[in-house]
């Protein structure tokens, strides 16, 4: 997935370019799935914020019904930002595993929990009557 929104990012910084019209349709294409990807990967995550960041990109790239803004200039901030997401998420990530591997190897000192050996041991109260042992009866 990772090499994907790669592609996606620097197909994004490629649109700032002034290129053929089918160019920009493939974008549109390409930047809708690697959204649909994320979103559904964020979703399940519960990380809605991310997830409706790329809601909103996935509108404005939409091949179905294509937004039309007619100006590069607006285009090019717009396309610019969209790489540095799919960027930033592809990097996040990687930071984020190497975050939890370094987390599972150290435990800091105030989340150790020393256990110590109880000084309340419960000891059977003797018995006031002794037992006899092998029939015979001690007297004391």
């Amino acid at each position: 997935m990772k090499p994907f929104l790669t592609f996606c990012a620097i197909c994004c910084f490629v649109g700032v370019f002034r290129l053929p019209i089918e160019y920009y349709t493939f974008l549109r294409v390409l930047v809708s799935v690697g959204a649909l990807i994320i979103i559904y990967s964020f979703l399940n995550n519960k990380q809605y914020n991310w997830g409706a960041i790329f809601i909103v990109i996935l509108i404005i790239f939409n091949p179905v019904f294509p937004i039309y803004l007619y100006r590069k200039s607006i285009w090019i901030p717009i396309d610019t930002i969209t790489g540095i997401l799919f960027l930033l998420i592809t990097f996040a990530e990687k930071l984020d595993f190497k975050k939890e591997e370094e987390t599972t190897e150290e435990i800091p000192e105030h989340n150790r929990q020393v256990r110590s050996p109880s000084r309340d041991i419960i000891i059977n109260p003797k018995k006031t009557k002794e037992e006899p042992t092998n029939g015979k009866q001690s007297n004391n």
